[in-house]
């Protein structure tokens, strides 16, 4: 068989596309990959992206798409119920597929830019911002009664921006090591192991309660997918209050914690 070269418009196999698009040092990525990604999405991927590149779109299309498909999943949860949190739970994982799809593409046309990964960021940012403020939509019911319902739609904005700043903790790391004019940081375990004993031991009893992993769109689309499970039972928008006001304290403890493992870690120091 014939194999066709990479940034052409074809692969000839998905075996030959798995070796450009997928190559060891993306698909062993400690930090960048997902574990839904590592589970079984960069496995199916390669399919989608198959189709992809029989088409005219570009890299940066593909995240286009990523986006909107991340924005549908907040929206969705603006359903009241059950059924806007199944389609919030079934979007967010297909977010997640189209999002290992556009870096499959850019690899195999060889269009890989800052662009694109900026692109990136914004429909992460994005998502993880939207979907606690749908959930404090979904919390304070419809309709909405002022000013006491202000308080979900408050508890989710404020839920928002500590996720967004959780998220902005990596990206300063980098923009920090790159003015002082280190290195790029290396994605391994390593680089993100605690300098302090005392680090150390709370770092391996997070394992234990990894509540910091809350706040990526997939996990949080899970999350309040079962508290609309549990809203069966005693009634909504009951659970989605109770769920937001632990996940505000929650989220708070996580970005000290995360704020506190960059100080004590390798990724600030020269």
């Amino acid at each position: 068989m014939t194999q066709a070269s990479p940034g052409s418009a074809r692969p000839a196999s998905i075996a030959e596309l798995r070796r450009v698009a997928q190559p060891p040092e993306v698909r062993l990525r400690a930090n960048a990959e997902h574990w839904t990604a590592s589970l079984y999405l960069r496995d199916l991927s390669p399919y989608v992206t198959w189709m992809l590149l029989k088409t005219r779109i570009s890299a940066n299309g593909v995240t286009g798409l990523m986006i909107l498909v991340g924005w549908s999943t907040a929206a969705a949860l603006l359903i009241p119920g059950i059924w806007g949190a199944l389609l919030a739970l079934i979007l967010g994982q297909l977010q997640m597929l189209i999002d290992c799809c556009d870096g499959e593409v850019a690899r195999w046309r060889r269009t890989s830019s800052p662009a694109g990964v900026f692109l990136d960021k914004v429909g992460h940012y994005s998502t993880e911002s939207l979907i606690p403020i749908a959930l404090g939509f979904r919390a304070a019911a419809y309709p909405i009664d002022a000013p006491a319902d202000f308080l979900w739609t408050s508890l989710a904005l404020l839920l928002a921006l500590i996720i967004v700043l959780n998220k902005a903790l990596n990206d300063m790391v980098h923009v920090a090591r790159a003015n002082a004019g280190l290195t790029k940081l290396a994605d391994t375990q390593g680089e993100k192991t605690p300098t302090s004993s005392l680090l150390k031991r709370v770092r391996r009893l997070a394992r234990f309660l990894p509540f910091h992993r809350l706040y990526h769109s997939v996990e949080l689309t899970m999350v309040i997918f079962a508290a609309a499970l549990f809203g069966l039972i005693f009634g909504e928008p009951l659970v989605d209050r109770v769920l937001l006001v632990v996940l505000v304290p929650l989220a708070f403890l996580s970005l000290i914690g995360h704020f506190v493992a960059i100080m004590g870690s390798k990724r600030v120091r020269s």
